[in-house]
């Protein structure tokens, strides 16, 4: 162990800069193996051993001093010391292959994932707060999951919040982490050239996952609405799935595949490409309809709050104003417990004290 520490293992003590310094980026001698891709970079190693090898032979005290005093230890050391000066002084390292993001040689399936720059991150911010852009529409510029621009624009906010309140953040943790992990830079005049992770994929909905036989005539188009139609009706696929119909007019709970992705926009864009628009056109129609489903957005709220409003009721008093609502007994549940219920938080306590009973999760949703 210590032979190893010594010799291979002395390019751990100090990491390569600005790279992952996994084991399975190093071969057994302690040589980076994308620095050396080419049989040039062998032979002038053996020519230098072989310089080292003449100098010593004309030496005669230096051969008996290397003979008798080092070990084979310290020899792995002084080569291993070598070539790790050799892979930093070369400024112009390949980039990462596959092979350097393993960080478990023996486990070649797992492989050490990039995260977000301080620029991405920075960017991501910039464009939601400053510049106004929802969410969905920065994924798609930037290459980044809605889920991970929302934690961004979170955590920046209290990054924002705790630099006017003077707390101290930890930037040398962070600059630590991000020279050891493969991270996403950004590409201000590219930004969409280098995706961060894919962004439409299909999340698995649980309504798919039960084994479903259905009958199809081999005459007919089986499309993802009818898939649909047949996972939100298991009992009554067979009889009702023969017409091919839409999921609002059928009433299904379950929507197609192409509209449950995050972003169901990039799929009909791509169709209008197939058709032979051009960009220009695919983006006006794009933006058209981007603008008609914010417009739908904002009148479906309108109505929900204006229905809100109309069922409560206001009655105005000296120092408080008290609001009715009317509500039905039918939304507690058949056990009387349901969220939907008036006074569900102080007729059912919770059983977070209660002995004997199981607190932790039984079943996953």
């Amino acid at each position: 162990m210590y032979a190893w520490l010594n010799g291979p293992g002395q390019v751990f003590r100090d990491p390569l800069p600005n790279s992952t310094n996994y084991l399975a980026a190093y071969d057994k001698a302690g040589r980076l193996v994308r620095a050396r891709p080419s049989k040039d970079k062998d032979e002038s190693d053996q020519g230098k051993d072989e310089e080292a090898d003449a100098e010593n032979s004309k030496d005669p005290d230096a051969v008996e001093a290397s003979s008798t005093e080092e070990s084979d230890a310290e020899r792995l050391a002084k080569h291993a010391q070598r070539q790790a000066k050799e892979s930093r002084s070369d400024e112009s390292l390949p980039p990462e292959t596959m092979d350097d993001l393993r960080p478990y040689p023996q486990n070649t399936q797992f492989m050490s994932q990039p995260v977000l720059s301080v620029e991405l991150r920075d960017e991501i911010f910039r464009r939601v707060k400053e510049e106004g852009l929802d969410v969905r529409t920065v994924s798609v510029q930037l290459g980044v999951a809605i889920e991970r621009v929302g934690a961004v624009v979170r955590l920046k906010a209290l990054e924002e919040e705790w630099k006017k309140q003077g707390k101290k953040l930890a930037t040398p943790y962070q600059s630590a982490l991000l020279s050891m992990l493969p991270t996403t830079p950004f590409n201000p005049s590219r930004p969409a050239s280098n995706p961060h992770e894919p962004i439409n994929d299909l999340p698995v909905h649980p309504l798919t996952r039960p084994q479903l036989f259905l009958p199809v005539a081999e005459s007919r188009a089986f499309t993802r609405t009818d898939a649909a139609h047949a996972f939100s009706f298991p009992g009554a696929s067979s009889s009702s799935s023969h017409n091919n119909t839409s999921t609002s007019s059928t009433g299904a709970t379950l929507l197609p595949a192409h509209l449950r992705i995050p972003h169901p926009d990039l799929v009909e864009a791509e169709q209008l490409r197939l058709a032979g628009l051009p960009n220009r056109d695919v983006d006006a129609q794009m933006a058209a309809a981007k603008a008609a489903r914010e417009a739908g957005a904002r009148e479906w709220e309108a109505r929900r709050e204006k229905a809100a409003a109309a069922a409560r009721r206001v009655v105005p008093g000296r120092r408080w104003d008290f609001r009715f609502e009317d509500v039905q007994v039918e939304s507690v549940g058949k056990d009387g417990l349901g969220r939907g219920g008036v006074g569900w938080r102080y007729g059912a306590p919770h059983d977070d004290r209660k002995r004997g009973v199981v607190k932790i999760p039984t079943r996953v949703a």
